[in-house]
């Protein structure tokens, strides 16, 4: 089943072993990039609501553009960390599969293939009316720039109030897991931390300094940074399948 779920959602053969990886702000904060909520959970003393849902698009355009192009910016300084990197050679030996709930491309740049973005991409546009009118974009966007659609470009970000992007996908993802890994997130967000509801794997596990699992049992916890914790783990999970 898992083999004809791959064929048809992601076009690759499967490994025997599947792993899915669950990401949050944890991995890419040990590159250096701050999450919104870091300090004071302002940015240019706005609040989340006034740069991050689509009441606040609508209302303020050029200040939500702004913040997405300090954003962007930000990315383009920092690069894949140990764990970025670990994570990439995990999956040249099984199929590994990484739900990131981060707009950054840190996986992709560490080398990791298998990278579903829930949340969004930080160098990618959309038109306002048609999801599907993408491009890249590296630069900044303004007010008046348009898609091939005519209509005015907003980030490819899922604002708050929001549905997950390829929400469907990550569902199937979490529920064909043989092991399930949560990387670097404090598990408050939702959906995306109801995946560790579904999923049926017989091997779950938590890296994260903080960890709070909020009362799920069954995880293996490695109370670590990501940088520290990843590495060991995927040294750990290649050596026993080689033994």
């Amino acid at each position: 089943m898992l083999v004809e779920l791959c064929d048809e959602y992601f076009g690759y053969a499967c490994t025997p072993m599947h792993i899915v990886v669950l990401t949050g702000a944890g991995i890419s904060r040990e590159s250096g990039l701050k999450t919104f909520r870091d300090d004071d959970g302002l940015w240019e003393g706005y609040s989340i609501e006034e740069v991050c849902t689509p009441r606040a698009f609508a209302e303020h355009p050029e200040r939500v553009l702004d913040f997405y192009n300090f954003r962007r910016k930000e990315v383009a300084q920092v690069e894949p960390n140990a764990a970025h990197f670990a994570l990439a050679e995990l999956g040249t030996h099984y199929t590994t599969n990484v739900i990131t709930q981060n707009i950054d491309d840190l996986h992709e740049r560490a080398g990791s293939h298998r990278v579903l973005h829930i949340h969004g991409e930080i160098f990618k546009a959309r038109s306002t009316f048609d999801f599907e009118e993408q491009q890249e974009i590296r630069g900044d966007i303004h007010l008046g720039d348009l898609a091939a659609d005519g209509h005015q470009l907003r980030p490819h970000i899922c604002f708050f109030e929001e549905t997950p992007y390829d929400w469907d996908k990550a569902m199937i993802l979490a529920e064909s897991a043989d092991v399930f890994i949560v990387i670097g997130t404090s598990l408050s967000v939702y959906p995306a931390a109801g995946l560790l509801d579904i999923t049926p794997a017989k091997r779950k596990i938590l890296v994260d300094p903080k960890p709070n699992l909020r009362g799920r049992p069954g995880f293996e916890v490695i109370a670590e940074p990501a940088t520290i914790g990843v590495p060991r783990l995927v040294r750990d999970l290649l050596t026993s399948a080689s033994s």
